[in-house]
């Protein structure tokens, strides 16, 4: 995860994003801005993905989706709140367990600077001896 130039690229934007419109918009602002910039660093995206969500290996009726799926393998989630919590990262993991993939980023426009939050599904970075 310490050299993951997708995500890298992502919150580049993000960060962009954040610094032209600043933090008094709703999300929807934010996702529309995203779209203009993702697009301008030609970043591949698709918006409102739907994701499958399985269980035994039965594709359920009630899929997620999700507001970008970037370089078909990292799930974005963009939030326009006073400050992430426990709530929402235990929403993204629980979002790759059921997908299958394995990174996603939570942004979040709301406050003064943004923020944001990298979630990897079992990650264990190596440990030194």
């Amino acid at each position: 995860m310490e050299n993951d130039p997708e995500t890298y690229a992502i919150i580049g934007a993000a960060m962009e994003v954040h610094r032209c419109l600043g933090h008094a918009f709703l999300e929807n602002t934010y996702q529309e801005a995203m779209v203009v910039e993702l697009n301008a660093r030609g970043i591949p995206f698709e918006r409102e993905k739907s994701l499958p969500i399985r269980y035994k290996n039965v594709v359920l009726p009630c899929g997620y989706k999700a507001d970008f799926v970037c370089f078909g393998s990292v799930i974005v989630e963009l939030k326009a709140m006073q400050k992430l919590g426990a709530v929402e990262s235990a929403q993204a993991i629980h979002y790759l367990s059921a997908t299958g993939l394995i990174r996603a980023l939570l942004i979040n426009f709301g406050g003064a600077s943004l923020e944001y939050e990298r979630l990897v599904l079992n990650y264990h970075p190596r440990k030194s001896a």
